[in-house]
């Protein structure tokens, strides 16, 4: 095939999917650059705790050479799950019991992202650049970036998510909303700021449902804690509502009346949080989308695959596709890029396609009235 040594394939957006592409490419010689929009490596990383799953993102950290620098930083029992009601009655707990051995072991962003980094060579990763333009010049893809300069490449993969900028030059298809709309939130120093919860969660996660609403809180490495709800809304509810999710006496009166009903012991996070809560509605891609295969373009991730998260498959799929898409460049048996471009895609679809449609019946089960039932059922 066209030898991809010659060639300088840009990623686009540096969370795990890019960066594991990355390292997989770098040990197999290829001159790669990652344009990621966070300021610099030190920007702190939000969201919650990440499950890794052995068939796909512990897969590919084994074939990036990185899983024993995994496993002295993931966190034991960060994956031990209490079910809890709306009253915070434990209806099932991990934490009892014979220990079990972690199948899908957690560790937090931060660190996760600290091993890819420190993996990768010196300047790969090309901080405060985000793509808002890109045009093909002379053969090559340009791409114009925020801060002013400019960076070009042969090869361009798309990992910057949900709302990226590099997947309609690939496919007008469009996500279609899932009917859930997620509050997202963190408190930090939880042991202090919400005590109670903090006692409930014992360094794990928790999953609290009750009226067809979620609540799902996560502990952190930092002492911090994540947590999201998630309600069956319109899909414009977030910016009709008139709720300033900044302030707290006005998003524990939402709360309040929300969650009518509900524990008082829940209150803690809607008073105790930092910095504004982050209503998100819930997208997912077409599980049977399809498009015509680019010779220098594609895409990963949620870039390509967008599903709601309650399924815990995004970050691994992210990776497992990061995994695929290297070995596809990188095989001569295929006699061109975009040959392998086709292969790795259509397979990523169909693999994304499958998990798309067990990830709407999972986020639909969670948000019924069959809700805790069918936790029950699905941890056996």
């Amino acid at each position: 095939m066209n030898n991809l040594l010659h060639k300088e394939i840009a990623i686009v957006g540096g969370g795990p999917g890019g960066l594991t592409l990355a390292r997989l490419l770098q040990m197999r010689g290829v001159k790669v650059t990652v344009y990621e929009r966070d300021v610099n490596k030190d920007t702190r990383v939000q969201g919650a705790t990440l499950d890794l799953h052995d068939e796909s993102g512990l897969k590919a950290l084994r074939h990036a050479g990185l899983i024993e620098a995994f496993q002295a930083h993931y966190r034991p029992g960060a994956d031990l799950v209490r079910i809890m009601d709306k009253h915070a009655t434990i209806v099932m707990d991990e934490h009892t019991g014979p220990q079990k051995e972690a199948s899908r072991p957690e560790i937090d962003r931060g660190p996760l992202r600290k091993i890819m980094l420190d993996s990768l060579s010196p300047d790969t990763v090309v901080w405060n650049s985000y793509v808002i333009a890109m045009v093909k010049t002379d053969g090559r893809w340009k791409l114009s970036l925020q801060n002013g300069t400019t960076a070009f490449a042969d090869i361009v993969v798309a990992a910057d998510g949900a709302n990226s900028k590099i997947r309609p030059f690939i496919t007008p298809i469009k996500p279609f909303y899932a009917g859930i709309t997620a509050v997202e939130g963190a408190v930090h120093d939880s042991h202090a700021a919400a005590p109670n919860i903090h006692k409930l969660l014992k360094g794990g996660k928790i999953f609290a449902m009750s009226d067809e609403k979620t609540l799902i809180v996560s502990a952190k490495d930092d002492g911090s804690l994540a947590f999201y709800t998630g309600c069956k809304t319109e899909e414009d509810w977030a910016r009709k509502c008139g709720i300033d999710f900044a302030d707290k006496v006005q998003v524990v009166d939402w709360f309040k009346r929300e969650f009518d009903g509900w524990d008082n012991v829940w209150l803690e996070l809607f008073e105790h949080f930092d910095g504004p809560l982050l209503p998100r509605p819930q997208y997912c891609m077409p599980p049977d989308q399809s498009w015509e295969a680019l010779p220098d373009l594609t895409m990963l991730g949620d870039a390509a695959h967008l599903m709601p998260p309650y399924a815990g498959e995004g970050v691994n799929m992210a990776m497992l596709d990061a995994l695929e898409l290297s070995d596809c460049l990188t095989d001569e048996t295929f006699p061109d890029t975009r040959t392998a471009i086709a292969h790795y895609e259509k397979e990523m679809r169909k693999r994304a396609g499958e998990t798309a449609i067990m990830t709407l019946e999972q986020t639909a089960w969670l948000h019924s009235p069959e809700a805790i039932m069918h936790m029950l059922e699905l941890f056996g």
